[in-house]
């Protein structure tokens, strides 16, 4: 197996970086949301976005990085 460009790589390591960086801005959306709210509504809301930005930075970048993990030999 090939080695693979540079090209490939730094683009792939920029989509796990930005998928880190998208999910805390999420997060930090929903806690702004749940700080300036005052119905519940909306507090759910913010706490929503919060656990899934969290869950999203938890699982996606990983999920990227074992498909594009280079095989073994």
């Amino acid at each position: 197996m090939q080695p693979l460009p540079d090209h490939l790589a730094r683009r792939r390591w920029f989509a796990i970086t930005l998928t880190r960086l998208a999910g805390t801005a999420g997060a930090v959306f929903g806690l702004v949301l749940i700080g300036r709210s005052h119905a519940l509504g909306d507090r759910l809301l913010g706490g929503a976005i919060v656990l899934a930005a969290l869950l999203m930075v938890a699982t996606v970048p990983r999920a990227l990085a074992h498909r594009w993990r280079t095989p073994q030999p």
